[in-house]
């Protein structure tokens, strides 16, 4: 009889406990189905807000995550207030609860308050070109845990707030203007003069070539095998690519016109080589 008698008994306990009770539970579902639904509207709602006024975009995302998160919590709350839990003692578990979780993830918090900084502080935006956390590409998506970088290469990077932030930030289309960096080496027996008037002939043909900042064509440096020049032109952004390799083929072609000699030694390559890996992007 025991046997049998234990589970009724177990089951007019339930029944019990759900007369007593079946009607806060019942407000606690309520609470927490309506306030889930009230806090994504509200947080939508202030997202399309912020949009309407401008703000950027990954900021007014980033923020309508954390109001929504908000909301979400205080309804969690209110829901186990409805079922006669203490709050205060809810509360304290859920800051035990955060410290352990914490401690755990120590690291993709780290990525988080980067995050935060890199959206507030906007030391770049969504579309320019970064050299940051040892990648260079165009930035795709500025997320709360990491950055995405699209590659010149067409290679999608994903890269963690904090690395970037812990390092140096380099905006390469920041500005509307860039200018080119390009050095080359001539033969003692060329006519220095002659090279420098070509070369402002070539910067003056060029038609994407701004005058404002004016060109620079300045001898840089009496080496071992030759005369390096530097050659300085301003171009827009966007051209700079286009502007630096439509040079560097004309350079070539017109000194092999004129019969100017291009003296090269490793250390020469060396230097060219770094140049070209600190700029490109």
């Amino acid at each position: 009889m025991d046997a049998v008698q234990a589970p009724v008994q177990y089951l007019h306990t339930v029944k019990d406990w759900f007369i007593a009770n079946g009607i806060s539970v019942l407000m606690a579902i309520f609470i927490f189905i309506i306030g889930r639904w009230l806090a994504h509207w509200f947080a939508n709602l202030g997202q399309k807000a912020l949009l309407k006024g401008g703000i950027d975009e990954t900021l007014a995302r980033f923020l309508n995550k954390l109001i929504y998160y908000s909301l979400l919590t205080a309804v969690v709350i209110a829901s186990a207030d409805q079922l006669g839990i203490k709050t205060t003692s809810f509360v304290a578990i859920l800051g035990a609860a955060g410290l352990a979780i914490g401690l755990a993830l120590k690291d993709s918090l780290a990525n988080f308050a980067a995050g935060v900084m890199l959206i507030l502080f906007r030391p770049f935006k969504v579309g320019d070109v970064i050299s940051a956390g040892g990648v260079t590409g165009a930035v795709q998506a500025i997320d709360i845990f990491s950055t995405i970088i699209l590659t010149a290469d067409n290679q999608k990077i994903f890269v963690p707030n904090s690395a970037i932030t812990k390092g140096v930030i380099t905006n390469i289309n920041a500005e509307a203007t860039r200018r080119i960096d390009l050095l080359v080496r001539i033969g003692y027996q060329d006519d220095m003069h002659q090279v420098k008037k070509l070369l402002r002939e070539l910067l003056q043909a060029e038609k994407r070539v701004l005058t404002t900042p004016a060109p620079v064509i300045a001898v840089a440096e009496l080496g071992e095998t030759g005369i390096q020049i530097v050659v300085r032109p301003w171009v827009k952004t966007p051209d700079y690519w286009d502007v630096r390799f439509a040079l560097t083929e004309k350079i070539k072609e017109t000194f092999d016109e004129k019969g100017i000699s291009f003296p090269s030694s490793p250390q020469a390559l060396l230097l060219n080589q770094k140049t070209f890996e600190k700029t490109e992007c």
